[in-house]
């Protein structure tokens, strides 16, 4: 199995804090259990996962979420040549209910048809992120409500999967404008998209040229160096990096490879199986978001994207008491964001934000230091 398929070990745990030294037990507990009794109420719930495609018309986005979870969740539907384009970003969303052997996930997947599509692409990200916010700001006015509900409805778009164009020269300037501000509100795995027509040499120089212009304008994409949590995290994730973004080929059709049905896309030159890692390299982006990194993007979204909606928020609500907890926000230099620098004290009592308030197009991370 290819290192970066496997995912940590579910036994490894955090080094203890040494201020908290472990107690010698002298008979069995079954503390254990625990993590059975969290499988029974996680199979029961199920899981939600909201993923946001991002990428110029054509570059195979609705084949690629089918291919991801192996059913019609997204159907792609083919212009006419006398259909004129979108003059407006649109987004769309779908949302199905996807059961493998007791496990439920509720998938929401958001198209975003008409991205780059246009002569003027000024400011035609503005549309994307508005809705990344509104879904923080639903989630925010659910979570101030003095009766809240047992189990908030989360929209909030755990991942955003960008689609380059197989240039083989660079980022362009739309990509590298968007992706600095999208990587500041939603965690973001960029893909070279239609890797078939680009040689396997053509492939790595243009995955090293995309990864210098990342660090060159400081775009962290997921996972984040900076959110690595211990030593088994920094290596698996250390892996992953080195090779986004990953070149992949969608297909949703079968075909009969050596007496075995295969997905793939069928050429003249032969079959060009998606699974095959020779091929392309869309397993490794299948296991990253769903069978090593799921759980881990919606924690990063929670815990760090929507927590610096939320800050911000409540500060811009002037309603927050001055005192210890009080978060204070630098005056924003022009174009860039800024980010908080302390949080308030757990036990903090905030009041309500005024339910009329806008959602704000504020969207900002500490991941920029």
């Amino acid at each position: 199995m290819d290192p970066l398929r496997q995912s940590p070990s579910p036994g490894s745990s955090r080094p203890s804090s040494p201020r908290t030294p472990p107690c010698e037990m002298f008979d069995y507990v079954g503390i254990e259990a625990v993590l059975d009794q969290l499988k029974i109420k996680a199979m029961k719930m199920g899981f939600e996962f909201n993923i946001m495609v991002v990428g110029q018309s054509g570059l195979g986005k609705s084949t690629m979420v089918n291919t991801l979870f192996k059913s019609k969740v997204w159907k792609s539907n083919i212009p006419n040549l006398g259909t004129p384009t979108p003059q407006t970003l649109k987004l769309h969303s779908v949302t199905h209910i996807i059961e493998e052997k007791g496990v439920k996930l509720k998938l929401t997947v958001t198209d975003t048809p008409g991205f780059g599509d246009q002569i003027n692409n000024d400011k035609c990200w503005d549309p994307i992120l508005g809705y990344i916010n509104e879904q923080y700001e639903r989630y925010l006015q659910e979570e101030i409500l003095i009766t809240r509900q047992r189990h908030i409805p989360d929209t909030r778009v755990h991942c955003c999967v960008y689609f380059v164009p197989p240039t083989g020269h660079c980022l362009r300037p739309l990509d590298i404008e968007f992706l600095q501000r999208l990587c500041r509100a939603v965690n973001v795995v960029p893909v070279i998209a239609r890797a078939d027509s680009l040689t396997i040499e053509e492939r790595e120089t243009f995955r090293q040229r995309i990864q210098h212009n990342l660090r060159s304008h400081c775009i962290e994409v997921y996972p984040q160096k900076s959110l690595d949590e211990d030593t088994n995290d920094r290596i698996l994730n250390s892996k992953i990096r080195d090779r986004i973004p990953f070149a992949v080929v969608g297909a949703d059709r079968e075909h009969l490879v050596n007496g075995k049905c295969v997905l793939g896309r069928k050429t003249k030159w032969g079959i060009i199986e998606v699974e095959n890692m020779a091929h392309c390299e869309f397993p490794l982006l299948r296991d990253l978001l769903i069978r090593s990194h799921l759980q881990d993007l919606k924690d990063i979204t929670h815990n760090v994207h929507y927590e610096n909606y939320r800050v911000c928020r409540l500060n811009e609500s002037h309603l927050l008491p001055q005192g210890p907890g009080w978060v204070n926000l630098a005056p924003t230099p022009a174009g860039r964001p800024a980010t908080p620098q302390f949080t308030a004290p757990w036990g903090t009592c905030f009041p309500p934000l005024p339910l009329a308030a806008a959602p704000s197009a504020c969207a900002f991370s500490p991941l920029n230091k």
